[in-house]
């Protein structure tokens, strides 16, 4: 089974579809040198095959990473890397050129422990606020605890080197 998708005039993917691996014969048994091309044809749109195993350039079961991406409805691919490119997060992320991602200005921390004393086992949403980010470029992770039933819920800011609670 492969996966194929469809770009428009923009190369902006519009769909992802399950088709054939490149090699295997058509449904009446003909042989089809290109699977590209053929699901091309058939939508009059450009088809390019891509990797469900691929994310950030590697290739989740230890192969040959494949256009760099999976690619999704609203990637865009890019001809000169030959890569399937998530839309950029927000204005102040850049580029990764071995990753093929955007990446924050400040690294993604790593999520809250708790004092192993709680008996509760917490789970957080992590989130970028660029607004705050461009009032200070020092700040912009925060967190909330997803199963707090507090009202109102503790928001957490990442100061550089923890998390504070505000």
């Amino acid at each position: 089974m492969a996966h194929y998708a469809f770009l428009d005039e923009n190369n902006t993917v519009t769909e992802v579809i399950t088709g054939r691996n490149e090699g295997e014969k058509g449904h009446n048994g003909e042989d089809i040198a290109d699977w590209e091309e053929f699901y091309g044809n058939i939508r009059g749109q450009v088809c390019k095959r891509t990797s469900y195993n691929t994310e950030k350039n590697v290739h989740r079961l230890g192969g040959t990473p494949y256009r760099g991406n999976f690619a999704n409805i609203g990637f865009t691919y890019d001809e000169a890397r030959d890569a399937f490119i998530p839309p950029q997060d927000f204005p102040s992320w850049t580029f990764n050129e071995s990753t093929y991602v955007w990446d924050a200005p400040i690294a993604k921390p790593t999520i809250i422990t708790e004092d192993t004393a709680d008996p509760v086992t917490w789970s957080y949403q992590e989130y970028w606020d660029e607004d705050a980010y461009q009032a200070d470029n020092t700040k912009g992770w925060y967190a909330n605890k997803t199963n707090d039933t507090g009202n109102p819920q503790v928001t957490y800011e990442w100061n550089g080197t923890a998390w504070i609670a505000l």
